[in-house]
């Protein structure tokens, strides 16, 4: 699959997740970062948006340790939670 395919997928993925705080959190990191991002942290995000989202909130907001298999410089982007669209 080419990039730019792999790339809408996960942007639906990423923005289709079940509840508005889980799309807000994981869309909003998505839209943020992806452009950028080399096939190495696109494969990296494809293995995180296949785990819950309990677990993907709960990582970005740092009330679960974070798996070795995610920790890194992706992850430290995510706990940023700058990236989260807020509406006012």
């Amino acid at each position: 699959m080419d990039r730019e395919t792999r790339l809408k997928r996960l942007s639906f993925r990423a923005w289709h997740r079940g509840t508005k705080e889980a799309d807000l959190l994981i869309g909003g990191f998505f839209d943020t970062y992806s452009a950028g991002w080399s096939d190495e942290q696109i494969a990296w995000f494809e293995t995180l948006i296949d785990e819950e989202d309990v677990e993907i909130m709960a990582w970005a907001i740092g009330t679960l340790a974070v798996p070795e298999r995610y920790q890194g410089p992706m992850m430290a982007e995510m706990q940023t939670l700058t990236y989260i669209p807020v509406a006012r």
